[in-house]
């Protein structure tokens, strides 16, 4: 059996050595990626979205095991198209952008993969409070643009309750009803630039 240990251990390293070299790493183009929000507000649903962030993923169609993706957001680039909502936003009443400047993301697996389609598990970290979520994604696929570089492309979108992360402040009305809703909807329009 001691004989096997070396020829194991070999083999586990080639492993691991040969699915990196599947593994290609895609830089979030900035111009082309969005990161937008929806959250209801009274008879409405306000929509909003972060304007400065940054991150990579790493992507291979035929290797699902390699995939990777991290963001941070930096939370005062909040733009809900109202400045004194985005200042309330940020204020200790909500995201408190001062003492938590940024949202991260940081995924840890994926499943239920099809050729257009997957869940991407990770661990999303907002006002300080790390909890796991799970995004759908819509996989768009991977071509080169005009100038011969090569992009994938990714729609996500998840749901969260933001008391989950610490983010509780509200007004009551009539009827036992609020004035911002708990559920939030997040969504991810993503393109990356492969990086050489």
């Amino acid at each position: 059996m001691k004989r096997l240990k070396l020829p194991v251990f070999v083999l586990s390293v080639l492993f691991l050595f040969t699915q990196s070299l599947f593994a290609a790493t895609y830089k979030i183009d900035l111009d082309h990626t969005a990161v937008s929000f929806k959250v209801r507000h009274l008879l409405s649903n306000v929509q909003g979205h972060f304007k400065e962030f940054e991150g990579s993923f790493v992507y291979d169609p035929d290797h699902p095991e390699t995939w990777k993706a991290n963001t941070t957001i930096q939370v005062a680039s909040i733009d809900t198209n109202v400045a004194q909502r985005d200042k309330h936003l940020r204020s200790p009443d909500f995201f408190d952008a001062e003492k938590y400047p940024t949202i991260t993301f940081v995924s840890t697996g994926v499943t239920d993969m099809t050729p257009n389609s997957a869940k991407l598990n990770g661990m999303l970290t907002i006002h300080g409070v790390e909890k796991p979520v799970t995004l759908d994604l819509e996989i768009l696929g991977v071509a080169k643009d005009p100038w011969g570089n090569t992009r994938a492309g990714f729609s996500a979108t998840t749901k969260i309750n933001r008391k989950d992360f610490g983010i509780t402040w509200n007004k009551a009305l009539e009827a036992g009803k609020v004035l911002v809703g708990d559920e939030v909807v997040i969504t991810l329009e993503v393109e990356g630039l492969l990086q050489e």
